[in-house]
């Protein structure tokens, strides 16, 4: 945002030519607060351009904050919003409404239903939801249908569920509770914020975001039925600072997500940041896979390349460029050593970023991921980039870690150790980062 509160992604869509991005953002100060959408755009993923306010709440019809929600294109070609409605009386843990704007094609306009709640309490049948927000609409075959969050026993644990319905008319103003898509296996999951239901590949994809690390499943979907059953999970970010990510469906049918980046330090004006935004696909195995949109290739300055140096246990020392915007892209053949050491390191002593893999585990800071090496080919091909205070870490294609950290000074330098062996650094690159502002 351009100052002050930001957390969710919501309504991601590339429409007429433009990737649109709208936010949760409270715009009155740098803490949490009454939610409205902000919105940018942009024409090809790495400039951007800030838009007015695009949702707002609606006062005289008893509307206090705009929650997260979802874009798309409804059956009659109208853009169209939904999100979750908060009105002064109406906590959101036992009672929230599901409301739809529309807008012409630019996407900046926005007008509210008249329709509105197109979903509310009467719509699930006389089932009890807590925690009903987020909505989210995938379309399969001509059918419209909507994913939304919630548990069934006051978020106690244990039945965290996510819900869907089927559109009963082509504006998507009536919908039809089709019951629980999947009730998330975990005891302790105590609801399934900003559900994100759709199809990669010939699999069907959700995330859930359960108060904790985002979760994965991969598996299939039963329209007759609107069940999903899984077969694989996993999850989407180990690092300490990734939620509630939103997904956008881009040409060629390929599929980014971006997520909100929390942790920051108050009273600097501003908080929250959101992800780059990533490429998803499935390994074999029915693995997510992520790897930074290509496009952000275009953000690189003068690069750096070294290659075929030997590691051991003895420091080898690669200066950075003079900058705390950078993207380090590194492939490490383990060979013989027991583990790898990165330390990134500046004037700055409480900015070091320390990063370890043992052929088994990746530890950024203090945060761990399991990512086993199979032992014919114990590599370790790994790209990160360093924002200031924000560290996005992706390795072999199938872990990221993403952590708010003390931002390094611009005279940084990279140091790379072998422990308990030898290894080689195969290929090191570095380049400084331009803004994409």
């Amino acid at each position: 945002a351009p100052a002050q509160w930001i957390n969710d992604p919501n309504g991601p869509i590339f429409h007429k030519g433009f990737y649109h991005l709208f936010y949760q953002l409270h715009p009155f100060s740098d803490g949490s607060g009454p939610k409205y959408w902000g919105h940018v755009r942009s024409r090809d993923l790495v400039g951007w351009e800030h838009l007015p306010i695009a949702l707002a709440p609606a006062g005289d019809a008893g509307e206090t904050e705009i929650w997260s929600g979802c874009c798309t294109i409804n059956a009659l070609g109208q853009p169209m919003a939904f999100y979750t409605s908060i009105g002064p009386n109406h906590p959101a843990f036992n009672h929230a409404e599901q409301w739809a704007a529309t807008s012409d094609d630019d996407l900046i306009q926005w007008q509210k239903s008249p329709a509105n709640p197109v979903l509310a309490d009467a719509t699930n049948g006389g089932t009890k939801i807590y925690d009903w927000r987020d909505p989210f609409v995938f379309h399969d075959g001509k059918k419209s249908y909507m994913v939304l969050g919630g548990s069934l026993n006051e978020s106690k644990g244990g039945q965290a569920v996510v819900n869907i319905y089927e559109a009963e008319n082509a504006g998507m103003t009536r919908w039809n509770y089709r019951g629980v898509l999947f009730q998330l296996p975990d005891a302790a999951a105590r609801t399934s914020e900003c559900p994100n239901f759709f199809k990669l590949g010939d699999e069907w994809v959700l995330f859930v975001s359960p108060y904790g690390k985002v979760q994965y499943f991969v598996g299939d979907f039963n329209a007759k039925t609107c069940r999903f059953h899984p077969r694989t999970r996993g999850v989407l970010d180990f690092g300490s600072s990734y939620y509630a990510p939103n997904t956008m469906l881009v040409p060629a049918g390929r599929r980014l997500v971006w997520g909100w980046i929390n942790g920051f330090p108050e009273g600097h004006g501003w908080n929250g940041c959101l992800s780059v935004p990533r490429i998803l696909s499935l390994s074999g195995d029915g693995q997510l896979r992520q790897n930074p949109a290509p496009q952000l290739a275009k953000l690189r300055g003068q690069g750096q390349t070294w290659q075929n140096a030997d590691l051991n246990d003895a420091a080898k020392i690669f200066l950075l460029p003079a900058t705390n915007t950078l993207e380090i892209a590194t492939e490490i053949d383990l060979q013989s050593a027991a583990r790898i050491n990165f330390i990134i390191k500046s004037g700055n002593p409480s900015s070091q970023v320390t990063v370890n893999y043992d052929g088994l585990e990746l530890q950024v800071m203090d945060c761990k991921a399991p990512l086993p090496s199979p032992k014919s080919a114990r590599t370790l091909k790994m790209r990160m980039f360093l924002d200031r205070s924000v560290l996005e870490v992706f390795a072999n294609e199938t872990v990221c870690l993403t952590k708010v950290i003390s931002p390094p000074g611009p005279d940084a330098t990279l140091e790379i150790r072998a422990m308990d062996g030898f290894a080689c650094a195969k290929k090191i690159q570095v380049w400084p980062m331009k803004t994409i502002w």
